[in-house]
């Protein structure tokens, strides 16, 4: 069901939710998060479509804020800082409702903000907000310099941002670090979590070696690679060399020298997902390793909603190990 509500007032569009609910007999209760989600036009539904499914593990209730194309040129005269001050027949806001089939195990609010509306989005979520329940910031693509600090960001318990898939991943992440707080994550880190649960259990297998050098190797330019790399130099306190693979689209090896031979976790196409480990005196073993889609990523931050600290330590720390002229 969607239900759309040009020039409305975010009253009424949460007397909407209520009618909807009891008509449907349920409760927004059940509801365990918030899940804001700050986007554009271009990406709106793309983003809905992956709340729509992690709500399925998470329910909740999603509100999309994505101003229209020259919205926040098209100014009113009273430019007022809220919707209920707005002119009575002009409110600056259009906004959508989806329920049911539409929406995943939750609903699903989009914001349209024109004129002043525009730069005062959270006065516009602030009314819609699920009570009592945590607030989730998400930005799919461009992200602000300082997410703490943004008016979203600023009321969320948790902010998921994505570096790699903004136009400029290294400006974005280089923004990242310098205004990083320990209640903000970026799924570039979220994509490695079954390379760095693999290693650590071929490293914790005898005999317990040193190790003296890494290989990391991957596409040139590949953030997540470069997050990889700083982890692995800030655990084991080693050299750490990033080899670039023409044509690869994402990580597609791991070598771990120590006095026996090399460790490897090699994955040379990410496309069929098949993985080699290869460790000393011990038969290569292949697995499945498909790539990680947007949708996992954006579940496993919603499933944490705590400070990931290892991420905390290489975003602040490890980084700097591996890129010493920046």
């Amino acid at each position: 069901m969607i239900i759309d509500m040009p020039n409305t007032r975010t009253r009424e569009i949460s007397s909407k939710i209520d009618e909807l609910h009891e008509e449907r007999g349920e409760s927004a209760t059940g509801r365990v998060l918030t899940l804001l989600i700050s986007t554009n036009e271009d990406e709106l539904e793309h983003a809905l479509e992956l709340a729509n499914a992690a709500s399925r593990e998470h329910p909740c209730r999603v509100i999309a804020i994505s101003p229209k194309r020259g919205a926040a040129a098209a100014q009113t005269k009273a430019e007022p800082e809220d919707d209920a001050a707005a002119d009575d027949e002009t409110s600056n806001l259009d906004a959508q409702v989806r329920f049911g089939a539409d929406a995943g195990a939750g609903e699903i609010i989009v914001l349209h903000p024109r004129g002043g509306l525009v730069h005062h989005q959270d006065t516009l979520v602030i009314p819609l907000l699920v009570p009592d329940a945590p607030v989730v910031a998400w930005w799919p693509t461009e992200a602000p310099a300082n997410p703490s600090k943004d008016l979203l960001g600023a009321m969320a318990r948790s902010r998921i941002t994505d570096a790699m898939r903004s136009s400029n991943p290294y400006r974005t992440i280089s923004d990242l670090r310098r205004n990083w707080s320990p209640k903000n994550v970026d799924m570039s880190w979220t994509r490695l979590t079954v390379w760095r649960a693999m290693l650590a259990t071929m490293l914790d297998q005898p005999p317990h070696l040193p190790i003296s050098t890494v290989r990391v190797t991957g596409p040139k330019g590949f953030l997540p690679m470069d997050l990889l790399a700083a982890w692995l130099r800030l655990r084991l306190n080693v050299p750490v060399v990033v080899e670039d693979v023409p044509g690869a689209t994402a990580v597609t090896g791991v070598y771990l020298t120590r006095a026996d031979g090399v460790l490897s976790l090699e994955r040379p196409d990410a496309e069929e997902g098949v993985a080699v480990i290869s460790m000393p005196g011990q038969s290569p073993q292949t697995i499945s390793v498909p790539a990680r889609t947007l949708e996992e990523c954006l579940s496993e931050e919603l499933r944490r909603m705590y400070p990931d600290e290892i991420y905390a330590e290489v975003i602040t720390r490890g980084w700097d190990l591996i890129h010493t002229t920046d």
